[in-house]
Formats: C-alpha cells, sequence, structure tokens
C-alpha cells in the first residue's frame, strides 16, 4: 500500500495546489498508471505524474509518497500547497513540466491513429507509456541521458538477433523510444528449469558480440582495471564507516586478476538479467527487455543475477558453464563464478552510486540506501575463499 499525494501545476508551470492523500494498493513509488487512475476516479482530474517530491521512509516500497504532476487546471477540493519548486540541471527531460506532453507529440509523429495513451511508469530510470494504436500496443519509453546506450544495444540486437529484445521502431537523440510490443508475460519468479532458456539466449548474444565487435555509443566499459576504479570510488566515502570494507578493497585487485586468468572473455552484459526482465511463454522464446543497464564486463556478473532467488541454482550455473567451456576451450567459467560472487555486490554499489551522480537529490530515496546496503552485503560475502 501507498499513500499519494500529488502536488499539481498547469501545463506552463503555475501552482494549483496538492490533492488530499489517496491510497493505491501497488507500494512501488515509480509504478504511476494506478496513480493516475486514483486521481481521476476520486476527484475527476487527468493527471500526469512528473517526478518524485519526497517521501516518509528513506527507502521503498509504500510509506506516504508525494509527487508533483500536471494537471489540466485545479480540480474541486485542491488544497493549498506552500512548498518550493525549482529546476534542476540533474533533472531529466520527461520530468520537466510539458515533458511527457513534448513525448507524447513525438510519438504522435511516429504513430498514426493512437487511441489511448496510458502513463505507465516514471522514475529517475525511465518514464514508460502504453499507447494502443488500432488493436496494436506501443510502448514510449524515455531514458535520461546516462542511460541511453540501451539504443545502440536495440538497433544492434535488431539487427543480429530479431526477437531477442523489443523491435526499436522508432528513436531520437533525446532518449526516447517507440517499442514493439512482445507477447507473454514478465518471468518473475520464474522457476529453474524456466531460466535455462535464459542462459542460452544471453550467452548466444554475447558470442554474437564477441564475433561483431559492434561500436555502441555511450555503453559503460566496465572491463579490467576499469571496474576495480568504479568499485573503489563507489566505496571510498564509506570507508570508516563500514568496519572490514577497507580489508575487501585490498583483496579485490588479487580477486579480480583471478578472474581474469580464469580465462572468460569480457563482453556485453546486461547489467540487470533477473528473470523479470525476461518475456516469453509457453510456445513463445524469450526475449530480453530494459538493457539501459548494460555495459562491457563480465558476463558471471549475469548468470549471479539470474540466480537470485532460487534456492538452488546448480542447473543453471551448469549450464552457463557448460556453454563457455565449448565456446572458450581451456576457460574455467566455475572458478570465475565463484570469484566473483562476493564481487557483484560491489559491483552493485557502483551501479546505484551511478545513478545518484546522475539523478537530483529529490529522487535520490531511489537509491540512497543501496550504496551502503550494498557494501555491508560484500564485506560479509567476501568470506568465500578464492579456490
Amino acid at each position: 500500500m501507498r499513500t499519494v499525494s500529488l502536488v499539481l501545476v498547469s501545463s506552463g508551470g503555475d501552482v494549483l495546489g496538492a490533492l488530499p492523500p489517496i491510497e493505491v494498493e501497488i507500494p512501488w513509488w515509480s509504478e504511476i498508471a494506478s496513480v493516475v487512475s486514483a486521481a481521476r476516479a476520486r476527484f475527476g482530474v487527468t493527471v500526469t505524474v512528473l517526478r518524485l517530491l519526497s517521501t516518509s521512509l528513506p527507502e521503498q516500497p509504500g510509506g506516504s509518497v508525494t509527487y508533483l504532476a500536471s494537471a489540466p487546471s485545479a480540480p474541486a477540493g485542491v488544497l493549498p500547497f506552500s512548498g518550493m519548486l525549482s529546476s534542476h540541471p540533474l533533472r531529466a527531460a520527461y520530468a520537466a513540466v510539458g515533458g511527457p506532453t513534448r513525448s507524447l507529440e513525438w510519438a504522435s509523429s511516429h504513430i498514426s491513429e493512437i487511441s489511448d495513451m496510458v502513463q505507465v511508469k516514471t522514475w529517475n530510470l525511465s518514464s514508460l507509456w502504453r499507447l494502443e494504436t488500432g488493436g496494436d500496443t506501443v510502448w514510449l519509453k524515455e531514458l535520461p541521458a546516462f542511460l541511453r546506450a540501451e539504443t545502440a544495444v536495440l538497433s544492434w540486437l535488431n539487427a543480429v538477433a530479431p526477437g531477442a529484445a523489443p523491435t526499436l521502431l522508432a528513436a531520437d537523440d533525446e532518449g526516447r523510444q517507440l517499442l514493439s510490443h512482445l507477447d507473454g508475460e514478465d518471468r518473475f519468479g520464474a522457476p529453474e528449469a524456466d531460466r535455462l532458456p535464459m542462459v542460452d539466449l544471453l550467452h548466444d548474444l554475447q558470442l554474437r558480440f564477441l564475433r561483431d565487435q559492434p561500436v555502441l555509443p555511450g555503453i559503460l566499459d566496465r572491463r579490467g582495471g576499469l571496474l576495480l576504479e568504479q568499485i573503489t570510488a563507489a566505496a571510498t566515502p564509506w570507508l570508516g564507516r563500514i568496519d572490514g570494507l577497507e580489508a575487501v578493497l585490498d583483496a579485490l585487485p588479487t580477486r579480480l586478476a583471478a578472474v581474469a586468468a580464469c580465462g572468460v572473455p569480457e563482453t556485453l552484459v546486461h547489467g540487470d538479467f533477473h528473470p523479470g526482465n525476461v518475456r516469453s511463454a509457453a510456445h513463445v522464446p524469450p526475449a530480453v527487455l530494459d538493457w539501459g543497464d548494460a555495459y562491457l564486463g563480465h558476463p558471471g556478473f549475469d548468470i549471479l543475477r539470474l540466480c537470485g532467488g532460487l534456492e538452488s541454482s546448480e542447473a543453471l550455473l551448469a549450464r552457463w558453464s557448460s556453454l563457455w567451456r565449448a565456446a572458450v576451450p581451456g576457460c574455467d567459467p566455475s572458478r570465475a563464478v565463484t570469484l566473483l560472487r562476493p564481487v557483484a555486490p560491489l559491483l552493485g554499489a557502483a551501479v546505484y552510486a551511478n545513478f545518484l551522480a546522475n539523478i537530483e537529490p529529490d529522487e535520490w530515496p531511489y537509491h540512497a540506501e543501496d550504496v551502503p546496503s550494498c557494501l555491508k552485503a560484500a564485506v560479509g560475502n567476501f568470506v568465500v575463499p578464492m579456490l
């Protein structure tokens, strides 16, 4: 459950007031469709949510959440709002007043006969609208500047492996994308057996990347010493505040060198390869969504992410290891993934620190607690011995 307050502004940015709090069942802060529906049902106003303003909890889900939203006019029952609204240089275009309107106009210039537009999600990492177009569904996705390499990744994937990812129907230089709808369902909580085809698909894509060596403008590079640099930069502000962290950082270069010695090549990494980012069904082959976190680095991080939430992942790890041994004779993927397991939360800290460095302070609650949480997990996990 989430208690939502909406501060309303006009299309020109004038403050109209605030709506009384409303309850929505979905607790996740970025999920917006239920907020829009509740505002329409209770107050008779159609709103477009722009961005987070404040939260009662240090991290999601749930609690009391206040958003800024645009509306055509002030509805009955609106309350005074005396807070301050200011601009910020890191604000995403879609989170600014007028931003969603401009994006929908751009989408309309590429798609005729849009019968319905539903705002599904908005937060510091993306904006997502569902567009109904004469019986078909198209997705309007918009990304902040630091995640726009997804467009380049999708363009390459569409060319070399059609169906392995959403089809990029249109894109611009501002982070806007029009994506095809994929059949099936997001496979959150999929059992281990259902994840095996996901291993096969991603491995094929990563091998194709190694063969093609495509240039993907803007993609993050976490290969070799760059990963060590990024982890160190994220962890350094927490030295002295997290016991054991300094010892972990001291041991990290040796561990990463041992990973490299295992011989598994660095390639394109999805970056958030959990089953919820894979869409499939009984007669629908898997396709991989949400490549915004993609980077160049070690594929072992993807298999570790895919194993999350399982009591046993022996079959997944065995499949992944056998695929890499066949592709690169003499490599030792099993040892590599064992060595990487305690490194994964350190990488997580670097990922979240990068988010925080690129988003405005009002939206830090989405990620601020993740950095120390990952670093503490790394300290605990680093007791895993080097085999």
